[in-house]
């Protein structure tokens, strides 16, 4: 056996950046955080091949003297932990950087130049660092600010190279990397350039609009006409950005950004999360567009979990779950029946020469006269108080041949096509709402509401179950009770299990869980509670319930309605919080503007 020994120092330091500089989207990563730490306003990337041959970073922060210049290329050198500290200040990090390993590694892999000038110096100055042989410090030409290039990257590793990508594909990379943290800070101007093309330019944001413009700049102009703003703040936490409608939705979730104090990272908490805010709203292979940003206390954060920074610990991550999910369903509730822009364009788009011709065999007047005779009042719980108000009221009973107005958002019925559609008319274009689709939703936002009012019926086992736990998760679940039985849930200690497990017994459920399997359901909860320290998979799994239930009992497809119901259903779309989208993320209604429809037959 080889005996132990010490590796030498350029070993030692090409080990190092193994574990900083991955590829090109690393060494951009560190060296553009250090430029943020440096109070820098501009920003600016350019890059060969990907990377692989330049990376040319410049920005105009407060820079580096000759004697920092120096100390900056040695490992563990760092200007952000204060001196004297003795490791309690690594807890409470509030700069993206802190352990002085970036400029070293990337130095010991690539030929590196940095050219700093301080914001009151008279001169800047240059220092190389070549495989990890390291120059001297010189005097130089050099704007206010720091310039970092670096060529060949991993040149003294060439074995690295082969597990490099593409050029496109490096160049994707640190793409990524930089608009997320443009995303993270509107109020510096970034941009990339590769191979001599421009990729994008972001100028500084300011304002109460900064962070808006910044996300509609990189996520697109769509997201910014489709998003609401989302503001939550508990216990010392703030959780603020914006998030898309239910239905601007994608296939997958690429479009959903988490910023935790400035720090752009990949948390497993925020899917989750999310999925939990939006699963009354989306089918489960949609995906919602979002950015938000939580600031807290560094001490509440463990940011030194992965080498490149990309992940982080929360103290409290059932807090910061229940923060995302609550401020997320709060500003959808806000929204109101509002659905997204992209659905009339879609629609718009769809409208081909030629292809109106079902327009002209249908016949709307027909069937809205057949639906007069059809008197049925509407099923799942009647109408709300906001329709049988408008109901009294005169103008109800009016023709349908008068002039809209523009207090009533979804116009009033004309028509009813297919005894699927509603064809309502408003002040300056018209609705199509699906019925099926819009009373399935007014139904479950009811039952939702009755739910938080009267709170959740429960039903009593005739033989009550036995759940055997995990002695963590049943000794966490039992000291849940309370909680549980505001869900419906009433349980208590059985005794020891076997195996040593924690037996827990099973009295009570929900009554719209009766029948199904709360053994398992339990189970699934406790080890979410495990993980994240909350209980919201049972509050989600009611929601879902309830969903099914909604979709059973609402006006279905192919059921006549008349006049009175179609209006009855329009108000209260415009009074029921989430009703522009069913429980499933598509829209109950398309909007048409008459400017469109105008254009659409060439009057404008």
């Amino acid at each position: 056996m080889s005996r132990i020994r010490r590796l030498p120092e350029d070993t030692i330091n090409r080990i190092a950046a193994g574990e900083v500089v991955e590829r090109p989207a690393s060494a951009v990563k560190e060296l553009v955080e250090n430029a943020i730490d440096a109070k820098a306003s501009q920003i600016d990337v350019s890059l060969g091949a990907g990377g692989k041959t330049l990376i040319l970073i410049e920005d105009n922060g407060h820079g580096m003297n000759g004697e920092e210049l120096s100390l900056a290329v040695e490992r563990h050198a760092t200007s952000k932990l204060p001196e004297g500290d003795g490791g309690d200040r690594m807890f409470r990090i509030a700069s993206l950087g802190f352990r002085g390993e970036a400029l070293p590694s990337i130095g010991a892999v690539a030929h590196l130049s940095i050219v700093s000038r301080t914001l009151d110096g008279e001169t800047a100055y240059e220092i190389r660092v070549d495989g990890g042989k390291l120059g001297q410090v010189k005097p130089a030409a050099g704007q206010r600010g720091t310039r970092v290039e670096v060529r060949d990257l991993f040149y003294a590793t060439p074995a690295r190279l082969k597990f490099l990508k593409s050029d496109r594909a490096e160049t994707t990379a640190v793409s990524d990397i930089l608009r997320r943290l443009a995303m993270a800070n509107p109020q510096i101007g970034f941009s990339l350039t590769s191979d001599g093309r421009k990729s994008f330019a972001y100028p500084p944001e300011h304002g109460e609009t900064a962070q808006l413009k910044r996300l509609g700049a990189i996520l697109g102009r769509d997201f910014a006409d489709n998003a609401v703003p989302v503001l939550a703040t508990r216990d010392g936490v703030r959780l603020y950005g914006f998030a898309g409608l239910p239905t601007f939705n994608h296939a997958t979730a690429q479009k959903q950004y988490l910023v935790v104090n400035g720090r752009p990272v990949r948390d497993k908490l925020l899917n989750g999360a999310v999925r939990g805010a939006y699963q009354d709203f989306l089918a489960g292979n949609r995906h919602p567009a979002l950015a938000l940003f939580i600031e807290l206390e560094p001490s509440e954060l463990d940011v030194n979990v992965h080498p490149a920074k990309t992940e982080v610990r929360f103290r409290d991550a059932g807090l910061i779950r229940s923060m995302i999910v609550g401020g997320l369903r709060a500003s959808m509730a806000e929204a109101g029946h509002r659905a997204s822009t992209t659905v009339a364009g879609q629609t718009m788009s769809a409208f081909r020469p030629g292809g109106l011709g079902g327009f002209g065999q249908a016949n709307p007047q027909g069937s809205f006269a057949a639906a007069q005779n059809f008197q049925a009042p509407m099923e799942g719980g009647g109408m709300s108080e906001a329709a049988a108000e408008w109901l009294s009221t005169p103008q109800a009973a009016q023709t349908m041949a008068e002039v809209v107005p523009t207090h009533l958002p979804l116009g009033l019925a004309r028509a009813q096509l297919h005894e699927t559609y509603i064809l309502s008319q408003t002040h300056d274009g018209f609705v199509i709402v699906d019925q099926h689709a819009a009373h399935e939703r007014l139904v479950y936002e009811r039952m939702k509401k009755q739910m938080a009012e009267r709170g959740i019926a429960r039903q009593i086992l005739l033989v009550p179950e036995v759940a055997e736990l995990e002695p963590d998760e049943g000794d966490l679940i039992l000291s849940r009770a309370a909680e549980l039985l505001e869900l419906g849930f009433v349980i208590e200690r059985f005794g020891p299990g076997s195996d040593g497990r924690v037996a827990v017994l099973l009295r009570e459920v929900p009554a719209m869980l009766y029948g199904a399997d709360c053994v398992a359901l339990l189970r699934d909860m406790a080890q979410e509670m495990s993980e994240l320290g909350a209980g919201l998979a049972l509050k989600e799994r009611l929601e879902e319930i309830a969903g099914t239930l909604a979709c059973h009992t609402s006006v279905r497809a192919g059921r006549r309605l008349n006049g009175e119901e179609m209006n009855a259903l329009l108000r209260d779309m415009e009074a029921t919080p989430n009703s522009g989208q069913c429980n499933h993320g598509r829209p109950t209604y398309v909007e048409l503007k008459l400017a469109d429809i105008e254009r659409l037959f060439g009057r404008r």
